[in-house]
C-alpha cells in the first residue's frame, strides 16, 4: 500500500472493503443486499457477502455496511434504505438514521431533498430485496444562440457570455455567500454577474446555471451557499432564486444543474466521450457523472459527504458531523488541513480561499512542503477513484476547481496515477485521468453551464 505522506493513518475505503471481502471469502458467510430508493421508484442495489451473523463478526459487518449505505445515499440519493438478509445490520442502521441518531444529518437532508420521510426497512429474505432500477436523461451540449453561463462557487462566482459556442466574455468575482444571512446578498451578486454577461452580447437567448447543491425542476432544494440563511428566508427568497433572477434578464429558457454534473458534462464535451466522472475541488468537493449514453443520471452525486477514509479518528466534517468524508480530502479544506503537517504556517486571520492561495504561491516557487501537500491529496485521490469505481462505471476522471490550479494540480494527478498503476493496474488500463488547461479549469464550468438549456 502507498502511504499518504502527510497523513499515514489514512485508511482508503477501497482497501478496507477489498480486505473485508477477501477475509469473508475464507469464512462462513451469508448474503446481504442493500437497496436505496429515490424518486419515481428508481433503485440502487448493492449486494455484499458478509460474515455469517453470530460468528463474532457482527460489528465488522455493520461497520462495512454502514459506510456502503452512506456512499449509496450520497452518490445515488434516496429516502428509503432496504436492508435484506441481516437483522443485526438493520437494527444498527435504523438506530443511526433517526432523530438523535448518529446519521441524523443524512436522515434530515434526504427527507428535505426528496420531500418524503426517511425510512429504513428490513427485508428478511434476500430474494425479496428490491432490484436495481435506474434511468438517465440528456441535458446540455446546446451551443446555438447567445447564452449566459453562470457558475456559483463558495469563494468566487464565474460568468461567461457565449455566442454560438464561442466565449466572448468571462469574469471571476470573489464573494462570500456562505457567510451571509441576507439572501439579497446572493440575489444581487447573481443578478450583477448575469447583467454583466448580458452586456457583452446583442441579446440573451438562454441562461444556464452551475451551482453547488441539490436542484429539482430548477429549484434550490439544498445548497451550502445559503448556509447562514434562515429556513423561513430560504423558502421565501432562495428556493426560486435562479428562476427569479433569470426573469429580470428576460423571458428565456433557464436550466439549473449541480456543479459536479456540469463538470462531468464539460469533460464529456471536450473529450467527445462518455462515462465521465467529474470532480471539482474548490470550496468543497463537487462531483458529477455522465453515463455511457452521454446522459446525466439524476443521481445525487454529493460526494463531499461520501466516505473516503475508514479511519474513525479522521477529521470530522463540521456540517454533517461525520468522519472521513470527501470534503476534507478534495477541497481547499484538505490543503488547509495538511499545510501545518507539512510545516507551512497559515495566518488564522486569512479566509480559507486566501490560505489556499498561500500554499499555491509556495507551490509555484517549487516549495517541497507545498508539493508534499498535493502529493498527499493525490494519494487520497488515487485510492478514492478505486472506491468510486465500485459505484460508477468510469472511463474518464476529470478534475477541476481552484485547488487544481497551477503546479499543484499536476502533482496531484501524477500521484493519483501512480496509486492506480501500482495498486489497481487493471483499473488503470480502463480509466484515464484528465486536467483541463488553466483557463478551462477556472471558467470551464460557466461555459459548460451555458450549454444546459435548449432554445425553443
Amino acid at each position: 500500500m502507498i502511504i499518504a505522506k502527510l497523513e499515514p493513518e489514512f485508511m482508503p475505503m477501497a482497501k478496507v472493503i477489498e480486505d473485508y471481502k477477501a477475509a469473508v471469502a475464507k469464512a462462513e458467510s451469508q448474503k446481504l443486499i442493500i437497496s436505496v430508493e429515490r424518486t419515481k421508484g428508481l433503485m440502487a442495489e448493492y449486494p455484499l457477502d458478509i460474515y455469517k451473523e453470530g460468528t463474532g463478526h457482527d460489528e465488522e459487518n455493520y461497520a462495512i455496511a454502514e459506510r456502503i449505505i452512506k456512499m449509496l445515499l450520497w452518490a445515488k440519493g434516496g429516502f428509503k434504505v432496504y436492508i435484506a438478509g441481516s437483522k443485526y445490520v438493520y437494527d444498527r442502521i435504523a438506530d443511526d438514521y433517526r432523530v438523535g441518531g448518529a446519521r441524523e444529518f443524512d436522515f434530515n437532508f434526504m427527507a428535505r431533498v426528496y420531500e418524503r420521510p426517511f425510512e429504513v426497512v428490513y427485508v428478511a429474505d434476500v430474494k425479496d430485496a428490491p432490484k436495481e432500477n435506474d434511468a438517465s436523461s440528456p441535458i446540455g451540449r446546446h451551443l446555438d444562440g447567445c447564452r449566459i453561463g453562470f457558475d456559483a462557487g463558495g469563494s468566487d462566482r464565474k460568468v461567461s457570455a457565449v455566442v454560438n459556442g464561442e466565449t466572448v466574455y468571462s469574469e471571476e468575482v470573489v464573494w462570500f455567500p456562505k457567510l451571509q444571512s441576507d439572501p439579497m446578498y446572493h440575489y444581487q451578486g447573481i443578478l450583477d454577474a448575469m447583467k454583466t454577461a448580458a452586456s457583452h452580447m446583442p441579446r440573451v437567448d438562454a441562461i444556464g446555471v452551475s451551482s453547488a447543491g441539490v436542484y429539482i425542476d430548477n429549484k434550490i432544494m439544498v445548497a451550502s451557499l445559503f448556509l447562514k440563511v434562515s429556513d423561513e428566508d430560504f423558502e421565501k427568497h432562495v428556493k426560486n432564486m435562479y428562476l427569479d433572477v433569470a426573469k429580470e434578464i428576460g423571458d428565456v429558457p433557464v436550466e439549473v444543474a449541480n456543479d459536479g454534473d456540469v463538470t462531468a458534462l464539460a469533460g464529456a464535451m471536450s473529450l467527445e466521450d462518455n462515462n465521465v466522472l467529474g470532480v471539482a475541488m474548490g470550496t468543497s468537493e463537487a462531483a458529477g457523472y455522465v453515463d455511457s449514453d452521454g446522459n446525466i443520471t439524476g443521481w445525487l452525486n454529493e460526494l463531499a459527504f461520501a466516505p473516503v477514509d475508514f479511519n474513525k479518528g479522521a477529521m470530522v466534517d463540521e456540517w454533517s458531523g461525520d468522519y472521513g468524508c470527501g470534503v476534507k480530502y478534495f477541497s481547499q479544506d484538505a490543503v488547509i488541513k495538511l499545510a501545518p503537517k507539512a510545516g507551512i504556517e497559515l495566518d488564522e486571520a486569512l479566509s480559507p480561499a486566501e490560505k489556499l492561495k498561500v500554499v499555491q504561491g509556495l507551490m509555484e516557487k517549487d516549495d517541497p512542503r507545498a508539493a508534499d501537500v498535493y502529493e498527499t491529496i493525490g494519494t487520497y485521490f488515487g485510492y478514492t477513484i478505486a472506491f468510486y469505481s465500485m459505484f460508477y462505471d468510469i472511463k474518464h476522471v476529470l478534475i477541476m476547481g481552484r485547488v487544481t490550479s497551477g503546479k499543484g494540480g499536476a502533482i496531484l494527478l501524477d500521484q493519483a496515477q501512480k496509486v492506480l498503476d501500482t495498486e489497481y493496474p487493471e483499473l488503470a488500463k480502463k480509466v484515464q485521468l484528465h486536467i483541463p488547461d488553466e483557463k478551462a479549469r477556472r471558467v470551464g464550468q460557466s461555459v459548460a453551464a451555458a450549454s444546459l438549456p435548449k432554445i425553443g
